[in-house]
């Protein structure tokens, strides 16, 4: 039900109210832009089942079989992780990059945060090219173009180059980010546990890759050498590709346009202009600001600071009145909506600080090879595996706002005891549970909040909702790690490899991401959400909500849009 129906309903008394008296909204029928397809292409995406007679969820049509719908769910999960993993193939070998390219302090800080800005940057545009274009192509595309960045980085001759090509692969990282979430979104759009199964497996592409891509840069850095990490991500990535190009259905769920008039109106050029720029200027003043000769009193830190917050600003007002938005601001009136954002941006700030100083401190402190840290950080991959398999099977059945509270509390656990490591404290002791509870506070953040943003959007806008999903978290942990990275600097830390290394300004950065999650976990008991994935026997195809999820208001985040 559209807004203006709903008023007009409202003023002639026919709006059906529940036992308490207060008004019930159905599910929207209208979206923002026209949901009849000008070109439909393969076959139908859902099935007609209803939830009575299948609780569980079937099949996807678009699926000949489990085994091709398995391969593209993890094909989606490895596409939403490019920029996790090569954030951890970047920490673990960076020393070994350090010494090959002769690079100081601040370029092997760029290596990392580089290909997070320009990733960060362009994945609202690029939600909003794939909504109107077509998801499969840019999917498809962007994965190739990764693969062979990551072919050329493997040569690179000195930091410049390296730093250009992983910041280009970036780009790549953030096109093919919104058709990873909104195909996803769009096959999966009915509610039930089959959907959560999926959501948490994919899920799993952020957490899980960086500790993966880690565990690849380690051993191969190891065996032979921190070029053949590149290679090897490279090999990986041809092997996805292809079978993103046998297993991703046609667009057949969207309005596909061409290159005409009528389509590039629709496109918010002036929107993504200044989120591009604001966002990136916003982002870069916190990555320059720790090696910067004055710090944050630099002149040309202040500037970026101050022209990207005002950019942001100047978009946020601007997609107030476009008539097609880039992120569709009505969607941040959902309690829900805002707070889950709010919360998993803490956690995201926390997680990457922790494994980043981590990882340093262990190649530096503890003279560790890259193979020795890959082994130490094993117990997260294998531990955040089993949360996401965990989540997808307790999200249907368990209050939300619980598992939201439960991740909050393990993200706070996990600082605490990565803020009281020593030299003199074991391993196993403090760094291998923290490690557990930092896999687990992401994991099923990221679960329930996925889950929800993307039920907040219509299907034609699946591809927003996935960009605007992630440009916050990673907007986050950009910010997260410049913040640190201060704190680190000014507390005395180095970049010396030795034994003798101050311990204090690691220690400092631990408890900065403890602060963030804390604030995060204070955010969690306001919620209202409830169980998601959950179908009432009585409820038809067309009926299935979400129960619960409903702000103090009593509205669906999609009641507004």
């Amino acid at each position: 039900m559209t807004v203006q129906n709903h008023d007009r309903m409202e003023t002639a008394g026919q709006i059906p109210t529940s036992k308490k008296g207060n008004p019930v909204i159905s599910e929207p029928t209208a979206v923002l832009e026209d949901s009849t397809p000008e070109k439909s292409l393969g076959v139908p995406l859902h099935t007609t089942t209803s939830a009575a007679s299948d609780p569980y969820g079937s099949r996807p049509a678009c699926f000949n079989n489990v085994i091709s719908e398995c391969l593209f769910v993890v094909t989606t999960a490895f596409a939403i992780g490019q920029t996790a993993i090569m954030q951890g193939v970047l920490i673990v070998m960076s020393s070994r990059i350090q010494e090959g390219l002769n690079m100081n302090n601040s370029e092997v800080t760029w290596l990392v945060a580089g290909l997070s800005l320009s990733s960060g940057t362009f994945l609202l545009f690029f939600g909003r090219v794939a909504d109107l274009f077509g998801r499969r192509n840019l999917l498809i595309f962007s994965m190739a173009s990764f693969t062979a960045l990551m072919l050329i980085t493997g040569f690179s001759q000195n930091a410049l180059m390296a730093e250009v090509f992983l910041a280009i692969s970036g780009l790549s990282c953030a096109a093919v980010v919104p058709p990873a979430i909104g195909k996803l979104g769009a096959i999966y759009e009915k509610p039930s546990r089959r959907k959560n199964r999926a959501f948490a497996c994919f899920s799993a592409g952020n957490p899980v890759g960086f500790v993966l891509g880690a565990l690849i840069g380690g051993i191969v850095t190891d065996i032979a050498s921190w070029r053949a990490s590149f290679w090897v991500i490279a090999v990986v990535y041809l092997f996805l590709t292809v079978a993103a190009w046998f297993t991703t259905p046609y667009d057949a769920e969207q309005n596909v346009g061409g290159l005409d008039i009528g389509t590039l109106k629709k496109m918010d050029w002036l929107g993504a202009l200044l989120a591009v720029t604001g966002i990136g200027l916003f982002t870069a003043s916190f990555t320059l600001a720790p090696d910067a000769r004055n710090g944050w009193a630099t002149s040309y830190v202040i500037a970026m600071l101050v022209v990207g917050i005002f950019l942001m600003a100047a978009f946020l007002y601007w997609q107030s009145i476009f008539k097609y938005p880039l992120m569709p601001l009505r969607v941040w009136r959902d309690r829900n909506f805002s707070l889950l954002v709010a919360s998993l941006c803490f956690v995201f700030y926390g997680f990457g600080n922790n494994f980043f100083w981590a990882t340093l401190r262990w190649q530096r402190a503890y003279l560790n090879s890259p193979l020795e840290v890959a082994v130490k950080i094993l117990p997260a991959a294998v531990g955040g595996m089993i949360v996401n398999l965990a989540a997808g099977l307790l999200m249907h059945c368990v209050s939300n706002k619980l598992l939201s509270i439960f991740a909050a509390a393990a993200s706070v656990a996990s600082c605490t005891l990565w803020s009281a490591t020593s030299k003199n404290i074991s391993y196993w002791a403090l760094a291998f549970p923290a490690q557990l509870f930092a896999v687990t506070g992401v994991d099923i953040a990221f679960c329930v909040t996925n889950m929800y943003v993307m039920s907040s959007l219509p299907p034609t806008q699946q591809s927003v909702a996935g960009g605007m999903f992630a440009t916050v978290t990673r907007l986050a942990s950009t910010v997260g790690l410049g913040i640190s990275t201060t704190v680190f600097a000014s507390t005395g830390g180095s970049t010396a490899v030795s034994t003798d290394v101050p311990w204090r300004p690691y220690q400092a950065t631990f408890w900065a991401s403890l602060v963030g999650a804390v604030i995060g976990l204070t955010l969690t008991p306001f919620l209202t959400i409830g169980r998601q994935g959950h179908r009432s026997k009585t409820m038809g195809c067309e009926d299935g909500k979400r129960e619960g999820d409903t702000t103090s208001g009593g509205k669906h985040a999609s009641d507004v849009v």
